[in-house]
């Protein structure tokens, strides 16, 4: 395969058409004097070149031989050296067709252009780099019919291609257009030879012409090729003429901002001369140079910043108050610092974003496992940058906007218990994008100035966490991640969460003001994520500028796959030992994951990995085992008496009528809990405990009216509360609750109290009721179907409004689980209580005579 430079090509014009004699088909091309300084020659002359059925194809890269042209070719390709040796020992033709991408070393038939030019071999000069330097002169156009050869070089079957030339006014009238379009170009493009201009001024052939041009010319590989399949000649006449106004009009927006920019230098080259001048006028005076050294390096340093107008403008203001400050002057180090802090940061500087939608779904997916949700919110924010980006670059999208700008960023807001992959999913989003990652943690800052930065009237004065963050990652579009928004504080200092308002406003954040630098900063570039365990200490305003993405815990299989794909892996890793010397059966996982952890994320389930795998490092360090397989057994034994019991617990605290299963969700995720209900001598007396808020205490006195209003239908005496009072507890006692949504649970426990029919073991339940015992729809439905599978619960009574809220469970979930919607209390009742026993002679008598022998006794 051949190559040449466009730029190094020479052009030589036929000054009489060479005959080819072969046996073969002809065609007859027309043609005008075929020197256009030789007025005695004849005009149109008829030129015999005759086309062998069969030539050697030779393809070029990133070039186009034209015929009527001679050009310089170096081969090197061993397959290329082959067939022009073979062309040189015979009648020294060949086809030279252009590849279509160039970049190929050995491009197939596929991938060349079917039309190319036959051409003479003139010249042939061997080099001692082991290439060869080729003359070759174009003769005629032809088109490759069938590739009858491919090794050891491209042989084809070609026929040729007549040139049609049109003699008419048109043709005459584009071949002056075009040579005075060419003139223009070599007044701009002062390489282009004089003698190649007044050629192409005094040349008769058209075709010549179109074909002596675009050999000199910079043109695209395809705009070359186009020239060469044209047929008619006044069709090539008018594409070159399209080719060459636009070349021109290149080169003239290139000419002006080359003036432009002369005399922007030549603005520079006196100021620099006035100031060396001032130089020498201070030494001359004995002042000290430290200083003004200063001063230089920060005026270069201001220059290499590319601020923004507003920014330009201040820091040069400052660096002129200090060149006149005294060094030993207090504002001298307060300017010093300040115009540090201004040519540190990155105005210009940002990283280009990768945005290769595969390529960022293969890095997600290799880091995390699950959140489709997350995934394909970032995937989408990648796509939607690559098409604008694309077709803004083709004029195919308008960016015209009076009322909202275009956004650059995005603020999410990542929801969810610990442990489920928030904040390390804000690093993996920074590789899939290729841009930086810095993490800022908002837990406990309670001052405003912590964002904004403090004035420069404060001593010791500096800016806030944002801008020193851009400052530290050096790049203004970094994925910033800030940790534990929820965790916000304010107190007489301001509040953080108010300043961070403008931070994380798309709409304001693309001239943020810090208050240490009082100048506009463009933050609409950074992608910021926050993180959050729960929505409610957010406030509204700042909560309705984020976009939230509610991370749900991890089902007991997701569980399995992270940790045989990630936390095992990681924790042989981290604590030195080969992936061969530590294994964990499934069942070993799952034990790990049941009876040692009970969470939404995977947090302490990696720590009790880790203390297994800790116990088999120090075993293979003593040299009692080489490698070790962790079972069941071997957990049991490392890690001591399991913790929790998987449906154990349900079944022991609700075997007693008083007891019902309820779910909760809390800042870790969703949980189980009991609501226990207890009966004791008295009147009408109703007690609560258990750390309850104020709607969960509404929850119990509405539970117990409805009771109360429903004894007849309970089967239960209607004068019981007047010998009897209730206790209504929700153990853990330590832990606050509060919330609507154990209302059907403590129904549940009542009437389980009163009827004698114990609440079945393996069933939770959910749901806020009415006075009228309507069951309202509660929030949290994930989260807390999440955590009653985890303790071992099949069925599950649910809001019947509750039902849409199923679609986003794992599939394996709902197979696993039962769902009753229910409507009103008493559907609760009939799919919660166990049927109530036969009374027999021995069974525990009804509460009723059992309280009145208490009080009696």
């Amino acid at each position: 395969m051949s190559s040449s430079k466009r730029q190094k090509r020479s052009v030589f014009s036929l000054a009489q058409p060479v005959a080819v004699e072969s046996d073969a088909q002809s065609v007859r091309l027309s043609a005008d004097e075929a020197h256009s300084g030789d007025e005695s020659s004849q005009a149109n002359a008829e030129n015999i070149i005759r086309v062998p059925p069969e030539l050697p194809i030779l393809p070029l890269r990133g070039l186009v031989v034209y015929p009527q042209t001679a050009m310089p070719l170096t081969i090197g390709q061993r397959r290329s050296i082959r067939l022009v040796d073979e062309v040189a020992s015979g009648d020294r033709l060949v086809g030279l067709v252009a590849s279509r991408r160039p970049e190929l070393e050995v491009p197939e038939p596929k991938d060349i252009y079917t039309v190319g030019t036959m051409a003479a071999v003139l010249r042939l000069f061997r080099t001692p780099d082991d290439t060869i330097r080729l003359l070759v002169q174009g003769l005629a156009r032809i088109r490759v019919e069938e590739y009858t050869q491919q090794e050891p070089f491209l042989r084809a079957r070609v026929t040729p291609i007549p040139e049609i030339v049109e003699d008419t006014s048109e043709v005459e009238a584009l071949k002056r257009t075009v040579v005075d379009q060419f003139s223009k170009l070599a007044e701009l493009v002062p390489s282009i030879p004089t003698d190649l201009v007044n050629s192409a001024v005094n040349t008769r052939d058209p075709l010549q012409l179109v074909y002596a041009i675009a050999t000199y010319i910079r043109l695209e590989l395809e705009s070359y090729q186009s020239i060469l399949e044209l047929n008619k000649v006044s069709e090539k006449l008018r594409l070159l003429l399209q080719l060459l106004n636009k070349e021109i009009e290149i080169l003239e927006i290139s000419r002006r901002i080359r003036t432009e920019a002369q005399g922007a230098i030549e603005r520079m080259q006196r100021e620099y001369f006035l100031r060396e001048q001032l130089k020498a006028i201070r030494r001359e005076l004995g002042e000290e140079d430290e200083q003004l050294a200063e001063v230089e390096q920060f005026r270069k340093r201001i220059a290499e910043a590319q601020m923004p107008e507003e920014a330009l403008r201040e820091a040069q203001r400052e660096l002129e108050r200090m060149a006149r400050l005294p060094t030993a002057s207090a504002e001298y180090g307060v300017i010093r610092t300040y115009l540090d802090w201004m040519t540190s940061l990155p105005w210009a500087k940002r990283t280009e974003d990768n945005l290769d939608i595969r390529h960022a779904r293969e890095v997600l997916e290799a880091d995390h496992y699950g959140l489709k949700d997350v995934k394909e919110r970032i995937l989408e924010f990648l796509a939607v940058r690559r098409l604008r980006a694309e077709r803004k670059s083709d004029g195919t999208l308008s960016s015209s906007d009076s009322v909202r700008r275009d956004r650059q960023g995005a603020i999410l807001c990542f929801v969810g218990p610990p442990g489920v992959g928030k904040t390390s999913l804000g690093a993996s989003i920074a590789r899939a994008m290729g841009r930086k990652f810095t993490r800022m943690s908002l837990g406990g800052v309670r001052d405003e100035a912590e964002i904004r930065g403090f004035r420069r009237t404060y001593i010791g004065a500096m800016p806030g966490r944002i801008i020193q963050t851009l400052r530290r990652v050096e790049t203004r579009n970094p994925v910033i991640m800030l940790d534990e928004i929820d965790k916000l504080g304010r107190d007489f200092r301001g509040d953080p969460a108010a300043a961070l308002l403008e931070v994380l406003d798309p709409e304001q954040n693309y001239e943020f003001r810090d208050h240490y630098l009082d100048v506009p900063f463009d933050l609409s570039e950074v992608l910021f994520i926050t993180t959050a365990n729960e929505l409610d200490p957010i406030p509204m305003p700042l909560r309705d500028r984020m976009e939230i993405i509610v991370i749900s815990g991890y089902t007991e299989q997701e569980k399995l796959q992270i940790a045989s794909r990630y936390l095992v892996p990681r924790q042989i890793r981290e604590n030195g030992l080969r992936p061969k010397e530590v294994q964990f059966t499934k069942d070993a996982l799952q034990m790990l994951i049941r009876d040692y952890t009970r969470e939404a994320g995977v947090r302490n389930l990696e720590r009790a990995i880790g203390g297994v795998v800790r116990k088999v490092a120090t075993r293979i360090a003593e040299g009692d085992v080489k490698r070790a397989r962790v079972t069941v057994d071997l957990v049991r034994k490392t890690l001591g008496k399991p913790r929790f019991g998987y449906g154990e617990e349900l079944a022991s605290r609700t075997d007693l009528p008083g007891v019902a299963t309820g779910l909760s969700v809390t800042p870790f995720g969703g949980d189980v809990l009991f609501v226990e209900a207890t009966q004791m001598p008295g009147k009408s007396g109703f007690q609560y405990t258990g750390q309850l808020g104020e709607v969960m205490q509404e929850s119990a006195r509405a539970a117990f009216s409805y009771v109360r209003a429903h004894l007849s239908e309970l089967g239960v005496s209607p004068d019981y509360f007047e010998s009897h009072d209730i206790h209504l507890h929700v153990p853990a006692g330590a832990v606050p609750k509060d919330g609507p949504s154990a209302g059907v649970t403590m129904v549940t426990a009542l009437v389980s109290l009163l009827t004698g029919r114990a609440v079945r073991h393996n069933v939770a339940m959910t749901g806020e009721i009415t006075l009228r015992g309507k069951v309202l729809p509660v929030g949290g439905v994930k989260d807390k179907v999440l955590a009653a599978h985890r303790f071992g619960v099949d069925t599950i009574i649910l809001p019947k409004r509750n039902q849409p809220d199923l679609d986003e469970l794992p599939e394996d979930v709902r197979k696993a689980l039962t769902f009753v919607l229910v409507d009103d209390v008493q559907e609760v009742l009939q799919a919660a209580l166990s049927p109530k026993p036969e009374p027999t002679r021995d069974s525990q008598r009804a509460p009723e005579i059992e309280m009145k022998e208490q009080k009696r006794a």
